[in-house]
């Protein structure tokens, strides 16, 4: 019997406890500090058992999943050290940045047992174990960052039972993870949390720059009302590769500044045209380190009961609506809704039928 123990059954680890829960062969432990929590695992079905006992956790597991915090990682690798884990054990972790954790599982004396980083790259608005789906990680990108001297069939063991969650499996190291998610994911946040602040201390002294930064801005800044402690935790984490991407962002808009000054109508529109042509080659519809947002907008009369109508419609065809918000309703002008879907396949379906009942969908 293969033993998985899970550490942090939430969103992620509740998802990975689902891909493994009820596979042959396959016994999965959740682990919380939390007697509420551990119980709440086992009600909801998520794991086959679940204990408050770190080492009734650990030991006897063949692979051990640290799905807490970044900033908790470190030191749940060292508590794991000072047990007696099985010989061949693999332990891999969830986080946003490797080169700090795999710093960590280098320094601590981990007996026979082997650690290898993990990334998938998948998520969700929502968090907690309520939020864990078996879906979660299909047709994301899961990174693995073993260590240079990590034996392959270790490797392959952790990569053979990541096949349930139907991610592809990506191997790179430590640091070049770190390089990459900082500017693809780290980065953007910073950049929107800086936008977003701009325009809060401008709305101070003039509302009105709230009031216009509806649909547009709030939809490219979203990703600025993330969760604050883990992105602390995940900035402060990585910050020697986000000094650097600061520092070219910086040239970056030192150029701007330039072409603007000089009136260099040329160079503005030589690069939109390359960045243009670069994210038109970027994939549509696969999961990223940005979560992708599914959502259309319809113009509703305002009629008592639409909202309800809208909803029922796509419920008698089983399209699953994840949230619904009003834009705009005014006597004297149309309401607009704000649709929103968990996938892309929701989403154009919902389009089909929401065209074919007559509402105008625009996005």
């Amino acid at each position: 019997m293969t033993k998985i123990a899970i550490f942090g059954v939430g969103l992620i680890g509740g998802s990975l406890a689902l891909c493994f829960k009820g596979k042959p062969g396959i016994t999965v432990v959740g682990h919380s500090v939390r007697e509420s929590s551990a119980a709440k695992y086992v009600e909801r079905g998520v794991v086959d058992y679940a204990t408050t006992s770190l080492r009734e956790a650990a030991e006897g597991a063949d692979f051990i999943f640290l799905c807490v915090p970044v900033g908790s990682l470190e030191q749940y690798v060292n508590d794991l050290s000072q047990l007696d884990l099985k010989p061949g054990c693999i332990i891999t972790d969830v986080g946003s940045t490797k080169a700090s954790v795999a710093a960590s599982a280098r320094q601590a004396r981990l007996g026979e047992a082997v650690f290898i980083g993990g990334h998938p790259m998948a998520g969700s608005e929502r968090s907690g174990v309520e939020a864990a789906s078996l879906y979660l990680f299909e047709n994301a990108f899961y990174v693995l960052t073993p260590e240079a001297g990590t034996p392959q069939s270790y490797i392959d063991k952790l990569t053979d039972l990541l096949a349930y969650t139907k991610a592809h499996i990506v191997h790179v190291r430590p640091d070049e993870h770190d390089e990459i998610v900082g500017a693809i994911s780290h980065l953007p946040h910073i950049i929107a949390v800086a936008l977003v602040n701009l325009v809060r201390g401008y709305s101070e002294n003039n509302s009105l720059y709230a009031v216009l930064a509806a649909g547009g801005f709030r939809d490219i800044t979203r990703i600025a009302s993330s969760e604050p402690v883990v992105w602390r935790d995940i900035l402060v984490n990585n910050r020697t590769v986000l000094l650097q991407l600061l520092s070219e962002w910086q040239a970056g808009t030192s150029a701007f500044i330039d072409m603007l000054q000089n009136e260099n109508g040329d160079a503005i529109e030589q690069a939109f045209k390359e960045s243009g042509q670069f994210r038109s080659q970027l994939p549509e519809r696969r999961k990223g380190m940005i979560h992708s947002v599914y959502e259309c907008y319809i113009d509703v009369p305002d009629h008592p009961g639409i909202i309800g109508h809208v909803a029922t419609e796509l419920g008698n065809d089983t399209i699953n609506l994840s949230n619904i918000q009003i834009i705009e309703s005014r006597e004297d002008v149309p309401g607009v809704l704000r649709l929103s879907f968990r996938t892309q396949e929701d989403l154009d379906r919902a389009v089909r039928k929401l065209g074919e009942i007559g509402y105008s969908v625009h996005f």
